[in-house]
């Protein structure tokens, strides 16, 4: 195979390769007498559909796949050849027909030269916790508020309680809703309403209509509030009190505890706070390890088409956060992702790194690190043996798993050799991020 590569940009690389017909012809013609084995045609016997018709239906089909994967396979053998290390996905275009072959052309991004990588002289902060029994005994009070039932009762609002009734809003001569009221359920102290509202329920009186003063902050969802100080005409209709159940046997079983026991009960939720504080503690660890990398090795210019893509990735995160919570994020403007270019930089220059570690210092991926990984994964689920099943079956879910493996791996191998220093933390500070 004829290769040549050029240089387009201090970090862009341009090659050319060709495929040999034989090559392709051969690899569709393999797969699909493969396919004939097996593919089912209505009036033919499994294994007896004629190649011809085989070919006919399913031959294009065949063909874009094989090229394909040969295309992508050239490309790589071109790439090991020339000792190249590309930065992301290449671009690959058909370049025409030679005498003997199809010719492709390959745009690509290649890592740059970090030079002399010493992470010895990085200072890490390494933050510990560890889960105690007063952890274990909030988690409870947080099932308990999870299974709450609500008593109505004649009293005041207070903090905690449920309260449901009907407001409107105003502010100079604007008015929300223009007709009627709105209705409304929280609980107080909750945070589902406004803060500076919900905080002035408390002491309100069902079936009393009240005037509250609310401030509301300036990038408020409607523009004829933000910024204002308005009156909240509020009438509760009910209240209610939280009933919380006791930590019995059937609460507990509740839970999946078979045997109702409250020693096999906390046991079981310790086991679940430590595998919470252990992904917080290397999220940690990971945030300290990268904004050190990123300050130490800022000066190093970055592929200019792998940071673009980073930040479009992120503003496409942001639009499907916003469409998940309801809300309609419209269509954003052409340079949006411009808004992310920063912290894209940061994020594709610590990959970037960690991948160049593992590779200089030859840090291989710890299968047995994988399996547990996946196991604490799975153990969130109801049927965790269907999760590693799934993971098992699915090569895009492994490999963002074995990914993620990898950077905690070259994590720890960087934090073992930066100047350390541990800073001890309670259970839900480090949890809290």
């Amino acid at each position: 195979m004829q290769v040549s590569v050029e240089s387009t940009g201090n970090l862009e690389r341009r090659m050319n390769f060709s495929l040999p017909a034989e090559q392709l012809e051969s690899g569709v013609n393999g797969r699909l007498r493969e396919l004939a084995r097996t593919v089912r045609i209505k009036g033919f016997r499994p294994g007896k559909v004629p190649a011809k018709i085989v070919a006919q239906r399913y031959g294009e089909q065949v063909k874009a796949e094989v090229l394909g994967s040969l295309v992508r396979q050239a490309f790589d053998s071109a790439v090991r050849e020339n000792d190249l290390r590309p930065a992301g996905n290449p671009r690959i275009d058909r370049a025409g027909d030679a005498e003997d072959g199809l010719e492709f052309v390959a745009t690509f991004e290649v890592v740059p030269d970090f030079g002399d990588v010493d992470v010895s002289k990085l200072t890490v902060v390494r933050h510990t916790a560890e889960v105690t029994d007063a952890d274990i005994d909030q988690m409870v009070e947080n099932l308990r508020l999870q299974r709450r039932t609500w008593n109505p009762v004649e009293r005041k609002a207070q903090a905690g309680d449920l309260v449901a009734g009907a407001l409107w809003t105003e502010a100079g001569d604007y008015r929300q809703p223009a007709e009627g009221e709105e209705r409304f359920s929280t609980v107080i102290g909750s945070g589902q309403l406004l803060s500076s509202l919900e905080d002035g329920l408390a002491g309100l009186e069902p079936g009393v209509a009240q005037v509250l003063e609310v401030a509301f902050p300036e990038d408020w969802r409607q523009p004829q509030l933000a910024g204002k100080t308005a009156k909240v005409h509020v009438t509760l209709a009910q209240v209610s009190e939280p009933v919380l159940p006791e930590v019995d046997a059937a609460f507990i079983k509740s839970f999946g505890v078979k045997n109702g026991q409250e020693d096999k009960f906390r046991q079981d939720i310790r086991a679940n706070l430590e595998r919470e504080l252990r992904g917080a503690l290397m999220t940690r660890l990971r945030r300290e390890v990268g904004e050190q990398l990123t300050a130490t090795w800022a000066h190093v210019e970055l592929p200019p088409r792998l940071v673009e893509g980073e930040a479009r990735g992120m503003l496409a995160q942001q639009v499907e956060q916003i469409r998940r919570s309801g809300r309609d994020p419209g269509q954003p403007p052409a340079d949006a992702h411009e808004q992310f270019v920063a912290a894209a930089r940061k994020r594709v220059l610590a990959g970037l790194l960690v991948g160049e570690l593992a590779r200089r210092h030859d840090l291989r991926l710890d299968p047995q690190r994988v399996n547990e990984t996946l196991r604490l994964i799975a153990s969130t689920y109801e049927e965790p043996e269907q999760v590693i099943e799934m993971y098992r079956n699915d090569p895009q879910l492994m490999q963002g798993l074995q990914a993620r493996v990898m950077e905690e791996q070259v994590i720890d191998w960087i934090a073992g050799r930066a100047q350390l220093t541990e800073q001890v933390l309670s259970f839900q500070d480090a949890v809290r991020g």
